[in-house]
């Protein structure tokens, strides 16, 4: 034989899909395209973001479609109660598009408009399979650029306190100063070292180096503080993550 036949052991982990979407027939068509891919497994499709929340902890899907829209439930919501059971990968799809930057900074991946073509599907597969498959993560940036009245600024990432999302810009809380750049919070989470930076909020990234302490609030949530002064919300979903990261890991919070 000139074949070489691999053992199950040496077979590729195959990924492990969950389509979760309000409509059938959407659900049908996310599992046509993904079934041309040998090397994906639908793990479940769910009508519901309640229904989704207890599937995705059981089975912990590498990929997750997920709809914006639904009863009860919606993709945001989803997202938000899953906290460190988030997936690898997360693309929404929906049929509207002022949903895009809400979903980028709640840590999606890519983002598909209804109706899309075979091409978008795959491109956004293709980006998908890259993360979970453990593609090469781009090189950490020493410096943002800025643009403003005619100026250009070289922002030291060093000398960033905290990020937050604002809009369609992302402001940097540098000392007094607020810089604001035209990228979403999830692209440039992407360029930061994230030995130094940790997300604690969807809209919003602290420096570790800032941050000096973690206030109870009346309502039972914390805020981060930091040494600047600035007090950023800490959201249920991300703080494990901080605890680790700050070496907490469960014994105040």
């Amino acid at each position: 034989m000139n074949g070489v036949t691999l053992r199950p052991e040496d077979q590729p982990v195959k990924i492990r899909a969950m389509i979760v979407d309000d409509e059938p027939l959407a659900r049908s068509n996310i599992a046509v395209l993904l079934r041309r891919h040998a090397d994906v497994e639908i793990i479940g499709d769910c009508g519901s973001g309640a229904e989704a929340l207890g599937e995705i902890r059981v089975t912990r899907p590498d990929l997750l479609f997920l709809d914006v829209q639904m009863p009860e439930c919606d993709g945001f919501d989803v997202l938000e109660m899953l906290g460190n059971d988030f997936p690898p990968a997360v693309i929404f799809v929906t049929a509207y598009d002022q949903y895009a930057l809400r979903a980028f900074e709640a840590g999606a991946l890519d983002y598909l408009l209804k109706p899309f073509d075979n091409t978008r599907f795959e491109l956004a597969f293709a980006r998908a399979k890259q993360r979970i498959r453990g593609g090469a993560r781009p090189n950490v940036a020493e410096r943002i650029v800025v643009k403003s009245a005619g100026e250009v600024s070289f922002i030291k990432i060093s000398g960033i306190d905290w990020i937050e999302a604002a809009d369609y810009y992302t402001c940097l809380h540098v000392g007094s100063r607020n810089h604001l750049v035209r990228r979403s919070l999830a692209e440039l989470e992407n360029e930061l070292d994230p030995s130094t930076f940790c997300r604690v909020h969807r809209s919003a990234i602290v420096n570790l180096d800032r941050v000096r302490s973690l206030k109870l609030q009346e309502d039972g949530e914390y805020e981060v503080l930091l040494e600047t002064g600035a007090r950023v919300r800490l959201s249920r979903r991300y703080r494990k993550e901080l605890e680790d990261r700050m070496g907490v890991r469960g014994k105040v919070l």
